[in-house]
């Protein structure tokens, strides 16, 4: 549960960590972005490649060197002295990332043959997520108000310490009897698809369809169907995509993905919302989310027994029908400005995806044989990386296209002072407290109306996906029932 607990502790925490990034290192609005996508972007092209390695070489040795590696670029991470510096650090830890998080969900698949025992061992690893989003802004808040914001990634080292030293002890190792070669031109593959595929969506989301856009989704269509034939050719696939011919398989795949697509796309903006519009405190813009943090962990606990007199169809479909009833609420407080109501949208939030995201993985997991179980967990968390791209990659650039075409820059600001205040809502908070109190004022009321005009399309995008995503998963999981 530790390697869980950290990897959902570090997104919380670098969500909250934004504005001071923003201060800090003076990113470009491309580059905030990037620090934040970058990890899930490498995670996911990696993720089936270290499922699969791990059955091979073993759950538990992958698991150890991923978290070593983790912990010690992490701290790396925090002395970082500009933005590229960051996002390269990002990006060396989704390479280590990638090895603990299929590891971990493997390992639960070959501990709990029994299916009631291990849908509760899921949902206990779920509530570790949770756990470790309702940790990281209350710790982070908490370091944000005395330390640097390189503080946050410090956070590694104590999380991990004792797995590394009691790991070896405690966990049990396991890996695929008769496992097959590993294949490195599926790993380029992978790595080719995602890549291409998360670039060409932020250029749209940024600067519409150009060239370069197209030729990355050229590119990721045709690394995709080359992969796919490449796994059907092989007797030992890398993945068995014969798997997606399952409609039980593919939605909960997509069920899986479309939740964490409302909930970090929900988190980018509200973590900024509550700090830079309504000039809430790192520690007590966290506290307004708890109360959902802590909801996502009993919804994931309490679908365990919901299913025992439903179908995994209605509780996800359900799950599914929640979060978009949140970002409707979302959409009311772009209008109204209610941080109440932001804290109601988390919850109805927290209860759709910690029911989804239990029964969705359980599902996965329960429709291949133990063996496997390293390829389907990777499966199941590149949806969830994917989807953590997605939901900024496409939430956040809207909202970053929004902001830069509503702020409207007082002329009293030099070159560099415009430039920076009409990339980000960070930018211009920072560019304000250089300025005379009637200027800064002037500045920060049309950067925030700019940053809430994003709201409404994007809650709007945000619904819609997820009635979408449910009907999806009433059609394609009630077999399940």
């Amino acid at each position: 549960m530790l390697p869980v607990l950290l990897v959902a502790v570090d997104n919380t925490v670098l969500s909250f960590a934004l504005p001071a990034i923003s201060e800090a290192l003076a990113p470009s609005g491309q580059q905030l972005l990037w620090i934040v996508d970058v990890y899930p972007l490498v995670l996911a092209g990696l993720l089936v490649p270290m499922g699969s390695l791990s059955d091979r070489l073993g759950r538990r040795r992958l698991l150890l060197v991923g978290g070593t590696g983790f912990t010690v670029v992490s701290a790396l991470a925090a002395l970082a002295p500009d933005a590229g510096t960051l996002i390269a650090a990002r990006a060396l830890m989704a390479v280590f990332g990638a090895m603990l998080m299929p590891s971990t969900l493997s390992l639960i698949r070959n501990l709990f043959a029994d299916p009631v025992q291990r849908r509760t061992a899921i949902a206990i690893w779920a509530a570790g997520f949770s756990a470790g989003a309702a940790l990281g802004p209350v710790v982070g808040g908490l370091l944000l108000e005395h330390f640097a914001w390189g503080s946050v990634f410090l956070l590694a080292v104590p999380v991990m310490l004792p797995l590394l030293v009691l790991g070896p002890v405690l966990i049990p190792e396991s890996k695929d009897p008769s496992p097959g070669p590993v294949d490195p031109i599926s790993v380029v593959l992978a790595l080719a698809t995602m890549t291409p595929l998360v670039f060409a969506i932020k250029s749209l989301t940024a600067s519409g369809l150009d060239l370069l856009a197209a030729l990355c989704l050229l590119a990721s269509v045709a690394a995709g169907i080359t992969f796919v034939r490449r796994q059907l050719a092989r007797p030992e696939p890398m993945l068995d995509v014969t798997l997606f011919a399952r409609p039980v398989f593919t939605g909960a795949v997509l069920a899986n993905l479309l939740s964490v697509f409302s909930l970090v796309g929900f988190l980018y903006f509200v973590s900024q919302h509550l700090q830079l519009v309504s000039g809430r405190s790192p520690m007590g813009a966290a506290l307004v989310l708890v109360p959902g943090l802590v909801v996502t962990i009993l919804a994931g606990l309490l679908a365990v027994r919901l299913v025992r007199r439903f179908s995994p169809a209605a509780v996800i479909t359900a799950g599914l029908l929640l979060n978009a009833a949140a970002f409707v609420l979302v959409a009311l407080t772009g209008t109204w400005g209610s941080d109440l109501l932001l804290l109601l949208a988390f919850v109805l939030l927290g209860a759709g995806v910690g029911a989804a995201e239990t029964l969705s993985n359980d599902l996965i997991l329960s429709n291949v044989p133990a063996p496997k179980a390293g390829a389907a967990s990777a499966i199941s968390e590149t949806a969830y990386e994917t989807g953590a791209v997605l939901g900024t990659a496409v939430l956040g650039s809207l909202l970053n296209l929004a902001y830069r075409r509503h702020v409207e820059v007082p002329a009293d600001l030099d070159a560099s002072q415009a430039a920076a205040a009409s990339e980000t809502l960070g930018g211009a908070t920072a560019v304000a407290r250089e300025l005379p109190a009637a200027v800064a004022e002037r500045l920060l009321d049309s950067a925030r109306e700019a940053f809430d005009s994003g709201v409404l399309l994007t809650s709007g995008i945000g619904a819609v996906l997820m009635v979408v995503a449910a009907v999806i998963a009433h059609r394609t999981l009630r077999v399940t029932g």
